[in-house]
C-alpha cells in the first residue's frame, strides 16, 4: 500500500508530517558555503577553474555561474585546513568536478595552485587540494 505525502498509515492526515504542494520544492540549493583563511584567493581559484565570475568583499566571496548555480567562501579567523587523507582534521566535504581530460584538466589545477597529494585512491578521478587545503576531485565519469 503507498501512502501519499502528509499520511499516517491510517489513511488520515499526520499534523506531524508538513503537507507540500505536489512538484514544488521546500527550497532551492542556491549555494555551497566553504570556510578558509582567504575568502578572496579560493574564490580567484575555483572562478578560474570553472569560468564563473567572482565577486569579492571583505571576508565574503562567491563565484556564480551565468546559470546561477554559487558558490561562497567565507573568512574564518584561525582556520584548519582538513589533513587529507588521514582524519587528524576531516576533510568535512569535497567538490567533484567533471572534466574530459584528466591530464589537461590537472596541469591547469595545478597552474591555478592546486596540489596534488601522493595518496591517489582511484583511477577515474584525480584529488587535489584547493589553496586552503580543501580536496577536491576532477572526475571523468
Amino acid at each position: 500500500m503507498e501512502f501519499s505525502r502528509g499520511q499516517a498509515q491510517s489513511g488520515r492526515e499526520s499534523s506531524a508530517i508538513a503537507c507540500t504542494v505536489p512538484g514544488m520544492a521546500i527550497a532551492r540549493f542556491p549555494s555551497i558555503v566553504i570556510d578558509c583563511p582567504d575568502p578572496a584567493a579560493l574564490a580567484t581559484f575555483y572562478g578560474a577553474m570553472l569560468d564563473w565570475k567572482a565577486d569579492i568583499r571583505p571576508g565574503w566571496a562567491e563565484i556564480r555561474a551565468e546559470y546561477g548555480q554559487c558558490i561562497t567562501f567565507q573568512l574564518v579567523q584561525d582556520y584548519t585546513p582538513p589533513r587529507w587523507p588521514g582524519q587528524q582534521v576531516p576533510q568535512q566535504m569535497h567538490l567533484d568536478v567533471i572534466v574530459d581530460d584528466l591530464d589537461a584538466a590537472e596541469a591547469a589545477v595545478l597552474d591555478l595552485g592546486a596540489t596534488k597529494p601522493e595518496h591517489q585512491p582511484g583511477t577515474s578521478f584525480r584529488v587535489f587540494l584547493d589553496p586552503a587545503g580543501h580536496p577536491f576531485c576532477l572526475c571523468v565519469d
